[in-house]
């Protein structure tokens, strides 16, 4: 009904008078409801960072309500001609707007992500989990929200003339605009010279893009590139302050001298561990510590990062920076232990180097191209333990490359696949006679008696088992990528096939408590557990540097650092119209954030 007594010009002026007004008090409410994010987030140490902190929030929510008014409200004060539907219209609209802000701060309390249709359709998708009962009930304040928006709309329009005789309201929104504005001239400085307790706040509130302007910087002479490029490689990773171990670790049991020789057959996987292709290995899994369900913890390299580590790939940044080195490798070497490493391309990896090995000697080799590189590594390995001085325990790693350099190989005849598979399976068996070279040198030089031996691979290959054109490593976290074999030749145990499910994570797990008598905790410095505990567990964690894979029995999710998911079944085909299990999902993300401790 249209009202009478004014005109439209009248009824118009004073909904735009009220509208200001309802959208100022809005924006104190979407305030007070973001001290959450504050509260959930890591407090700046600097002065500048709690002064950005500041300035954002009040200019960022000052911003977004006031946009949203301009963009809904403030259009319709022009096409509504009622002025008590245009009101109820903007309190249906504000308490849509507060309770997906504080179903928001929720989700960001309690998962780490703002709301996205993805994230969105996670949180409810399953009604019996605690998580999605709690962001649920939320729902119970929406009437006493929408009650609220009611009685604040009507104390607004009678208070409207006395508000505006006040004269307050262009101060009130001077101090959003500059806090606005200054909040992201401070953001373009920080960003343009990686000033981390500022930067770092980039995430704490929804729809938060502060402003860059790097390019406008370095043209007007304002930014050195290759100063800024410098920087930034230093400081790679330094953001968060990596906690590894947790804590100490203590030691309440004594520790057995074995020698310890891991052999990493590179690009190996699980399945090629047979009579047919390695007779040789596959005897020698047969009367030792066999796993035949084990999982690398990554589809690249960084497998061998979670093997020593006992962590992620994606705290390997953080690691490199910090230049820390494996809590396994540190407690070698406090036990004394001799380091002998091996590599039959010479550690080309710069992952040895920068991280898992670093400030160790590497032993160079001269090879001889005329013959086998891993024959000769492993003949220089042996050379090594002759001259290591008797009853002083050892560790020593080689890295054999022949299957990985496969593709070097004649397939023969048969399609592109079929040469690619043969030539694969010939490098296998050639891997195979050199480890057996390896067992003889075991028994000719007396080593099996006190000498744990482990034979594993950094990852699996691919030969588009999907269907999804992938081919080697590093293209998805399906089995054939991920597989690989994990025998151990454990002096004083018994041959056992073991079938549960195990990750290069558990490794250093093992060999700390098993072998280097550590009784801390495993929570406290790795994200596995022991070997040999072969209770059923819920996922298996694997990834790189951008994604996590959270794979189970029947389904394989891969998140990305954004909360963007897809799901795939037992043979990694994608399943677009299932959500993946919300608990499993917060634990894998939460594992990826708990050995840092945010310094800003």
């Amino acid at each position: 009904m249209v009202d009478k007594g004014n005109t439209y010009g009248e009824r118009v002026s004073r909904l735009v008078g009220w509208g200001h007004w309802f959208a100022f008090f809005n924006i104190i409410a979407a305030m007070l409801i973001g001290t959450r994010y504050i509260v959930q987030s890591p407090w700046p140490e600097s002065l500048l960072g709690q002064f950005y902190l500041a300035l954002s929030w009040v200019g960022h929510f000052g911003f977004l309500v006031f946009a949203l008014y301009l963009l809904v409200l403030f259009p319709l004060t022009f096409l509504v001609p009622s002025r008590k539907l245009f009101r109820l219209l903007a309190v249906i609209f504000a308490t849509a707007g507060l309770t997906v802000l504080l179903i928001d701060t929720q989700a960001y309390q309690t998962i780490g992500l703002h709301l996205t249709p993805v994230v969105w359709e996670v949180l409810f998708n399953d009604g019996t989990n605690a998580i999605s009962a709690d962001l649920q009930h939320l729902f119970i304040v929406l009437p006493l929200i929408f009650l609220l928006q009611l009685g604040l709309s009507e104390w607004v329009w009678r208070k409207q003339r006395r508000l505006s005789h006040k004269h307050v309201g262009r101060p009130i929104a001077a101090v959003f605009f500059v806090s606005f504005i200054a909040s992201h001239l401070i953001y373009v400085w920080s960003d343009a010279y990686l000033y981390g307790p500022v930067t770092s706040q980039k995430a704490n509130f929804p729809l938060s893009y502060p402003m860059t302007a790097k390019s406008f910087m370095e043209k007007h002479g304002l930014l050195d590139r290759e100063e800024y490029q410098k920087r930034q490689a230093e400081l790679v990773g330094s953001e968060n302050i990596l906690n590894y171990p947790l804590e100490t670790l203590e030691f309440s049991r004594r520790a057995n001298p074995l020698n310890v020789l891991v052999v990493s057959v590179n690009s190996l996987r699980a399945d090629s561990l047979n009579s047919s292709l390695m007779p040789e290995t596959n005897q020698f899994a047969s009367k030792s510590l066999n796993f035949t369900n084990h999982y690398s913890s990554s589809n690249d390299m960084f497998g061998l990062f979670g093997l020593f580590y006992g962590l992620p790939s994606s705290y390997a940044d953080s690691i490199k920076a910090q230049s820390s080195l494996p809590v396994l490798v540190t407690s070698l070497k406090g036990q004394d232990y001799q380091f002998g490493l091996f590599s039959s391309d010479n550690f080309n990896d710069n992952l040895y180097a920068e991280s898992i090995f670093r400030g160790q000697s590497f032993t160079g080799i001269a090879f001889d191209e005329s013959r086998s590189v891993d024959s000769q590594t492993i003949e220089r390995w042996e050379e090594w333990v002759k001259l290591n001085p008797e009853g002083t325990p050892w560790f020593s790693f080689i890295e054999l490359v022949t299957v990985a350099n496969a593709s070097s190989l004649d397939g023969g005849e048969g399609t592109a696949e079929q040469k690619l598979r043969n030539a694969y399976n010939q490098a296998v068996t050639l891997a195979d006679d050199e480890l057996s070279q390896l067992y003889e040198k075991l028994q000719a030089l007396e080593l099996s008696d006190n000498t744990l031996v482990i034979i594993t691979s950094n990852h699996g290959t691919e030969f588009n088992e999907t269907k999804t054109n992938s081919w080697g490593a590093n293209s998805n976290y399906s089995k054939y990528q991920l597989q690989v074999p994990m025998v151990i030749h454990w002096p004083g145990k018994l041959a056992v096939e073991y079938t549960h499910r195990s990750s290069h994570l558990d490794f250093s797990v093992t060999i700390l408590q098993d072998l280097l008598g550590v009784s801390s905790n495993p929570t406290e410095f790795s994200s596995g557990r022991n070997l040999f505990d072969e209770r059923k567990r819920k996922w298996i964690l694997a990834g790189d540097v951008r994604e996590l894979a959270l794979i189970t029995d029947k389904r394989t999710t891969v998140v990305d650092k954004f909360g963007n998911y897809k799901v795939y079944d037992a043979q990694y085909r994608r399943v677009k119209d299932e959500n993946p299990s919300l608990p499993i999902l917060m634990q894998g993300l939460t594992e990826l954030q708990r050995f840092y401790s945010r310094n800003n």
